[in-house]
């Protein structure tokens, strides 16, 4: 990494005067939502203004994503830069004049700001950059819980564009505008999908001595689960088992046949990872038995946990501190217990994954409302600071 850094405010000053024109091109994707592995328009979009400004565009990793690459001297380092592009299924609330235009879509995670910060930085980085190696800026699909980041990957993101380090940001509602929040070590939490299916005897409600009960079971199961945190998780270490759906039968005098028990569990720590899976399907299998049914329990992929190395974060924090200066820059933020599927990246290459604040309840308006909340807008006054450190970043790793 580039030793110690000295503050410099023009690069600021520089991004604030291409703020008007990535704040309409925000707006204009916010209204054009689109869901994960269908972002046509957004890609397009990016992809067109990448090539306009001179950089190597490569189409179609992971469906709709986008790589721009860009060149300078004959520098041996590479550097990733990742943000993602993908809408929710969420009806938006907000009545802003470039409210979502599509019923029942929305940016409610303001993955609209991530691409256009990303963006912003690479025009300027194309037309006024001081770097020598090789720029890889990745426009990821469907971060949304369906992978894009590991199907990037599987078709082939870092043998076409090997990194030495990746980084990415993420808008974070709840703190000042533009604050820039780092974290080294596990940043967030690793998440699980699982369905339990329960087979059982269906019956009448009356005799119920003659049927096998997967209600019963299934209810047993759901208390039983929670003593895997309470008894087999160690005290200091998160964990989180939460049952959000159980369905079972439609009549109040019908034992069903089946039950079916969605969980979505979280973990900061990649051995609590591995121990709940385990005491997960240990517990369930033995509880069903012990009532009579027979229990599937169906893993259906998540996401790991998301660490950020220690040189790369210690390095992000030292851009942020010379771009914004201490009173704008939290060295150690807490871990979250959501999940992120940059985690993927950071399994094979080293960086960091940072947060910008976007909104607290000092400044309202509609950035201090939740990301997946249908009121939230990401703020654009962070488009000119957003997009100015990853040009600081840029200039640094990359440094002559």
């Amino acid at each position: 990494m580039p030793g110690s850094l000295s503050r410099s405010p023009g690069t600021l000053s520089a991004l604030h005067a291409l703020s008007a024109e990535f704040t309409a091109l925000r707006r204009d994707i916010h209204r054009h939502p689109e869901l994960g592995y269908q972002e046509f328009r957004t890609s397009e979009l990016v992809a067109q203004r990448l090539a306009s400004w001179g950089y190597r565009v490569t189409r179609g990793l992971g469906g709709t994503g986008v790589v721009g690459q860009l060149v300078c001297g004959q520098g041996g380092k590479r550097l990733g830069l990742r943000a993602d592009m993908d809408a929710l299924p969420i009806q938006e609330a907000t009545g802003l004049p470039h409210a979502s235009s599509h019923a029942g879509l929305m940016h409610a995670c303001g993955h609209d700001g991530h691409t256009a910060m990303l963006l912003a930085a690479a025009k300027h980085l194309a037309e006024h950059g001081q770097f020598d190696g090789t720029l890889n800026l990745i426009f990821q699909p469907a971060e949304e819980g369906l992978g894009g980041a590991k199907k990037m990957m599987e078709d082939g993101l870092f043998e076409q564009f090997p990194c030495d380090a990746i980084f990415a940001m993420h808008n974070m509602p709840g703190f000042p505008r533009g604050q820039l929040l780092l974290r080294e070590g596990a940043t967030m939490a690793s998440s699980e999908n699982i369905t339990i299916t329960l087979q059982g005897q269906g019956g009448h409600g009356a005799m119920p001595h003659v049927a096998i009960d997967p209600v019963v079971a299934g209810a047993a199961i759901v208390m039983g689960l929670q003593t895997i945190v309470a008894r087999n998780v160690p005290p200091l270490h998160m964990a989180v088992i939460t049952v959000g759906a159980f369905q079972a039968g439609e009549a109040n005098n019908v034992i069903p046949q089946t039950a079916t028990l969605k969980l979505s569990v979280r973990s900061l720590d990649r051995a609590v990872r591995q121990l709940l899976n385990r005491r997960i399907r240990e517990l369930v299998e033995a509880q069903a038995h012990s009532y009579g049914c027979q229990a599937t329990v169906d893993f259906q992929g998540g996401y790991p946990v998301l660490v950020n190395t220690q040189p790369e974060t210690e390095f992000a924090r030292q851009v942020a501190l010379e771009l914004l200066g201490a009173d704008q820059v939290v060295l150690q933020t807490a871990p979250l217990t959501g999940s992120e599927d940059f985690a993927f990246m950071l399994e094979q290459v080293p960086g960091s994954y940072l947060f910008i604040g976007n909104g607290d309840a000092a400044s309202g308006g509609h950035g201090a409302c939740m990301v997946h909340n249908p009121n939230y807008d990401f703020d654009d006054g962070n488009i000119a600071i957003g997009s100015a450190y990853w040009v600081r970043l840029t200039e640094r790793f990359l440094s002559a």
